[in-house]
């Protein structure tokens, strides 16, 4: 079988093989010579490649080189700049912060998936009144795009911030709160913290946010070292974003500090976005390649074995997918587009590989 015939100009057969030296399903152990099987949008196995070829032998099989990974879920990140470049990097959702409906498209455009928030910054109670609260309304009424909607809560009033976790609870959106001069306590204070809202953290957090956080199982989406103080002890849930785009995978390799963080940052850069989202849960979750989850993945050209793959992905993986999938179906190849990778050894070894099956 020839990749670039089969992911390129073929409708996809019902149930297709993907196997490469090593699977990281994120929710279960790493798998050496491992392969996913892809049923539709779905993951309907995980397992070695030689058990699952031969209970799947009238499958179509794509051989990888490197590792097999869930698709990356940017956790934060602004929608009006060009995010066309996020499947280059193995993103297959985004928390994206839209301004206007205009910016609220490119999520679908782009065919990502994820929850794109509507932001207001609105200043104060009274212009909230008058004319804010119903123009919100009436945007999340008619945002064009066929995914999920939140609420974007960046305004400095306690009253509007107030009134925006009732909205959020009212319509049953996700909350996405930017934690610059508020307090974990604040956002507590006026209801917005809870398992519906993940933040993103501009500096560092002190203990009692951290707890409070944890108590009220909230998210916290990292960017930068300095926000990141505190919450790489694994006591936080916490998830990675990029805030302006770029690759996912650069920006954690900028926290890792040793094999521990390494694993936690892999799993911060899938299931934890997934879980920010709340999409980490039932039928079609992300994050992770287990049966039932929804068939995002990317394949990074990346050598490792099951002991430090966390490690091999965060430090070797930026600049360096070789495809992305989403829903099963290949929405970027590095072959297909004749674009030459960082290692072009690499990029003829995966085309010499996935040619064969």
């Amino acid at each position: 079988m020839h990749a670039g015939r089969n992911l390129g100009t073929r409708a996809p057969s019902a149930v297709t093989v993907h196997s490469a030296p090593l699977v990281l399903p994120v929710s279960m152990p790493p798998v050496e010579d491992g392969a996913i099987v892809v049923r539709g949008d779905r993951v309907v196995g995980v397992g070695p490649r030689e058990e699952i070829e031969a209970a799947y032998h009238d499958a179509e099989p794509v051989r990888w080189p490197g590792v097999i990974v869930p698709g990356l879920v940017d956790a934060h990140v602004r929608l009006d700049r060009d995010l066309a470049s996020a499947h280059v990097h193995g993103v297959t959702a985004v928390a994206g912060v839209a301004a206007d409906l205009e910016a609220a498209s490119v999520v679908g455009e782009l065919g990502l998936g994820g929850v794109t928030y509507l932001e207001t910054r609105c200043p104060d109670e009274a212009r909230w009144e008058a004319d804010e609260r119903d123009r919100l309304i009436t945007a999340i009424r008619e945002v064009d795009h066929p995914g999920i909607v939140g609420i974007a809560a960046h305004s400095p009033d306690p009253a509007v911030m107030e009134d925006l976790a009732i909205l959020s609870r009212t319509f049953g959106l996700r909350l996405l709160v930017e934690l610059g001069r508020r307090t974990a306590a604040f956002l507590d204070e006026v209801g917005s913290l809870g398992d519906g809202t993940h933040v993103a953290p501009s500096g560092p957090l002190d203990e009692a946010d951290r707890k409070l956080l944890r108590v009220r199982g909230t998210v916290a989406a990292i960017s930068s070292p300095f926000a990141a103080e505190g919450l790489l002890g694994g006591e936080n849930a916490i998830a990675v974003g990029t805030r302006t785009g770029g690759d996912p995978l650069a920006t954690a390799r900028a926290f890792a500090r040793d094999p521990a963080v390494d694993r936690l940052l892999v799993e911060a850069l899938t299931l934890g976005g997934a879980r920010a989202l709340g999409l980490d849960e039932g039928p079609g979750r992300l994050g992770c390649l287990e049966p039932g989850s929804r068939a995002d993945f990317a394949v990074f050209a990346v050598e490792a074995d099951a002991a430090g793959a966390c490690t091999a992905l965060i430090h070797e993986g930026p600049g360096r997918c070789l495809a992305t999938f989403g829903g099963g179906r290949p929405v970027w190849h590095r072959m297909l587009l004749g674009i030459g990778g960082t290692d072009p050894g690499a990029a003829e070894t995966a085309t010499t590989d996935a040619a064969t099956g």
